[in-house]
């Protein structure tokens, strides 16, 4: 019985988008407030992606994120979602000009495509 259960359980790290982990020529430049800096991803996806920052902001800020690809700039809003403390923080994407998630959508496809072990 407990595996039959198991099959209707969604996994606790169930994501509405894949995430990838970019190379490190993908850096993001953000700014909250009056704070800014450039950094790192650890992690990126449709949805959000985590920056590798040792001054995180708090929960719920909003955060103006400019993502530099080979492919060109990609701008867009967010919202900090999870801090972890000298570490960094995950932010949502919670508005993006249509372009620019084109952008962001084929820069994904092709990470995608070169990490084949990722999507599995």
């Amino acid at each position: 019985m407990q595996t039959r259960l198991a099959l209707f359980m969604p996994s606790p790290d169930q994501r509405k988008y894949p995430r990838v982990t970019p190379p490190r020529t993908f850096l993001v430049a953000w700014q909250s407030g009056m704070t800014r800096d450039v950094s790192y991803m650890d992690s990126l996806a449709l949805g959000g992606l985590f920056i590798r920052t040792r001054r995180p902001m708090p929960l719920r800020s909003a955060v103006q994120l400019l993502l530099d690809t080979p492919a060109g700039q990609i701008r867009g809003r967010a919202i900090v979602r999870r801090v972890h403390e000298k570490t960094g923080m995950a932010v949502q994407i919670i508005a993006m000009d249509p372009g620019d998630r084109a952008l962001l959508h084929r820069e994904l496809g092709d990470l995608f495509a070169a990490q084949p072990t990722a999507a599995l």
